[in-house]
């Protein structure tokens, strides 16, 4: 939808169950779910999912003022707050962030506005570094 097919992952946006707050739809408090959620109104709270299967889309018409933490986040309105993205942030051309994005991959359509910084986390690895050596720490 947002020309970002290279990051798509398998499953698509619709699997699993998904819950819409509607355009002239105002909600006031933190959003905690699972499954998919899209914003086509207003949220005033913290948006999160636990899982790296959960996905939140704000669309044009919708706005959040809170921190997003979720999974997947793609964004196409407006976003006052930090986003946690911890498998993919995507935004779309219309997207305008405020707040710094916490991402471990990106994609950035042209016309999105970001005013904050951007912050890389690797994804969590279960390789274990070997220990430095007595030798190299002291050099």
């Amino acid at each position: 939808m947002f020309g970002f097919k290279r990051f798509r992952n398998e499953n698509g946006f619709s699997s699993g169950t998904t819950t819409l707050i509607a355009a002239g739809t105002r909600l006031t408090g933190d959003i905690s779910f699972s499954g998919n959620l899209e914003i086509e109104g207003e949220v005033v709270g913290n948006v999160s999912a636990e899982g790296n299967q959960s996905k939140v889309r704000v669309l044009q018409s919708g706005s959040v003022t809170g921190d997003i933490e979720v999974a997947t986040i793609i964004v196409n309105g407006h976003v006052k707050g930090n986003i946690h993205g911890s498998e993919l942030v995507e935004l779309a051309a219309k997207a305008v962030v405020e707040g710094d994005l916490n991402y471990n991959l990106i994609g950035i359509e042209k016309g999105a506005e970001v005013e904050g910084r951007f912050v890389y986390h690797a994804a969590q690895s279960n390789i274990t570094e070997f220990p430095v050596d007595r030798d190299e720490a002291i050099s």
